[in-house]
């Protein structure tokens, strides 16, 4: 059994990603000042995709990663490729109007036709599956989803979702009698090893040109006419810097890391399960359930049942990960009461407030982009993109994101995570009504 430790600050957490990677990367990390014409920090999706966005229109870019290539939440999550983002787009029509909201809406669904054309051109080998299926757990749920499919289906949402209800459910999708019935998207929506797929496009950045450096600590960006990113061995001069730290940015730029609240969430992946992971998981489906602190599973190539979950805001890892989230798993599949847990690991997501990723910039030159709220693996690749664009001159998106409000979180660094615990506690309640 293998457990992430605290001290693994430099090399990949031990997960089950970690132990399936496809192979080693081997970047140098920075010695000595380097120019360039944007400068990138971090390399998880947000900063990876980036840097390729940005090489497929012709600029020089590096990217700087402290750890690996993909060490953060990029190589912990679920793995599940949703579509969508932000949450309650209606909130932000004084700010954006109708043709902001209808822009985001489209980019929602960008998101994963990105990946599904980034892993075709690159011949990326990342497990890449389509299905994904959100389920009802109260009767409540079922008529949230029904008015979602209703909704996805006005506005011209390109692929099918079918409502099922338990008993197709059961034979058909996700073998369990904790669920009265799911909302499919066989097509749209999916799942990957998202440690193979973010390293597939580092490589295809690579091989355009990017130079990409890990075991390299930034320390501080001298803002300016031509920022400088300060590393603990040297620098990277460049015309422009992206900030895609997120939950692991600390206090590079304290400007952001208020904006956004760094909460655990935790995923054990089981032994390959054989002929059981299609008994239990015909539909070989992406799950989430609709709660506050949502469980989410999945199975992965081999057949291991990846089962996630236990979101909470005290940034604190459980003392039983493994036997927490093994209790979850059985109370949502008791045919797994046996099963050996060869894995469990932990990682950050950053949260906003408002729970629409933030996009924006510091000054004229220096960008950010951060705060998935624990949905980040498709959004990350659109907000990339539009990221790009806007270095590229081509601004129309990025000043429909960048003109949503970002408030920083309450009571400083002593007394946010606890309050935010607390309401956290509340919404908990509420899922129980």
């Amino acid at each position: 059994m293998l457990l992430s430790s605290p001290k693994d600050v430099r090399e990949h957490t031990d997960s089950y990603y970690a132990a399936s990677i496809n192979n080693q990367s081997n970047y140098p990390s920075v010695e000595g000042d380097l120019n360039t014409d944007i400068c990138v920090i971090g390399g998880g999706f947000s900063g990876v995709n980036t840097a390729l966005e940005l090489a497929e229109q012709g600029f020089k870019v590096v990217l700087l990663e402290a750890n690996r290539i993909g060490w953060g939440a990029t190589g912990r999550n679920g793995g599940q490729i949703i579509g969508g983002i932000g949450h309650k787009l209606e909130q932000f029509k004084r700010s954006i109007g109708d043709d902001g909201i209808k822009t985001i809406q489209q980019a929602g669904w960008e998101c994963c036709e990105i990946i599904r054309e980034r892993v075709a051109k690159y011949n990326i080998d990342c497990d890449l599956t389509w299905g994904y299926a959100d389920v009802a757990i109260k009767p409540r749920h079922i008529d949230e989803l029904k008015a979602f499919q209703a909704e996805q289906h006005a506005a011209g949402y390109p692929y099918q979702l079918e409502w099922v209800d338990a008993e197709q459910m059961r034979e058909h999708h996700v073998n369990s009698d904790s669920y009265l019935g799911a909302l499919v998207n066989k097509a749209g929506y999916g799942h990957v090893h998202p440690l193979n797929l973010c390293r597939g496009e580092a490589a295809a950045a690579a091989s355009l040109g990017v130079h990409i450096f890990e075991q390299t600590k930034v320390t501080r960006v001298i803002e300016g006419d031509k920022p400088k990113v300060v590393t603990e061995k040297g620098s990277v001069s460049a015309d422009f810097v992206v900030h895609c730290g997120n939950a692991y940015m600390g206090d590079l730029q304290p400007k952001l890391a208020k904006k956004i609240l760094p909460s655990t969430s935790c995923v054990i992946a089981t032994e390959p399960l054989g002929d059981l992971a299609e008994k239990i998981m015909p539909g070989n489906l992406a799950v989430c359930d609709p709660n506050t602190a949502l469980d989410y599973f999945r199975l992965s190539a081999d057949g291991r049942m990846l089962f996630g979950g236990l979101s909470n805001y005290t940034g604190l890892e459980p003392k039983d990960l493994v036997g927490t989230m093994q209790a979850k798993m059985i109370k949502v599949f008791p045919e797994l009461t046996s099963a050996q847990v060869d894995f469990g690991w932990s990682g950050q997501m950053g949260i906003g407030i408002n729970r629409m990723p933030q996009l924006g910039r510091l000054s004229k030159n220096v960008f950010y982009i951060q705060a998935y709220s624990g949905h980040g693996v498709a959004p990350t690749h659109l907000t990339a993109r539009v990221t790009a664009d806007m270095i590229a001159q081509q601004a129309d998106r990025f000043d429909v994101f960048a003109k949503i409000q970002h408030w920083n979180w309450p009571g400083g660094k002593l007394f946010r995570r606890p309050g935010m615990a607390l309401g956290m506690l509340w919404f908990k309640l509420l899922d129980e009504l």
